[in-house]
């Protein structure tokens, strides 16, 4: 019986679109936290994930729902 190692690849979406990974130093919520730049409004959006697909692990931005203008 042999064991093999294999590289796990993080893979990132956010609203469709594949972001690519900084590397493997940065966490997903630093991951999150780096494109905010780029779309703001990951400020609140949840890690989802990862969801494994072979040798690929998936981890997928979800905006978080907003309650703007909802009366309780």
């Amino acid at each position: 019986m042999s064991i093999s190692i294999a590289a796990v690849i993080r893979e990132f979406v956010y609203n469709g679109v594949n972001l690519l990974d900084p590397g493997p130093a940065f966490s997903p919520d630093q991951v999150r936290d780096l494109y905010t730049a780029q779309y703001p409004e990951l400020t609140t959006a949840a890690v989802d994930g990862p969801a494994l697909t072979g040798e690929i692990a998936r981890y997928t931005f979800v905006r978080a729902a907003g309650a703007k203008g909802a009366h309780a």
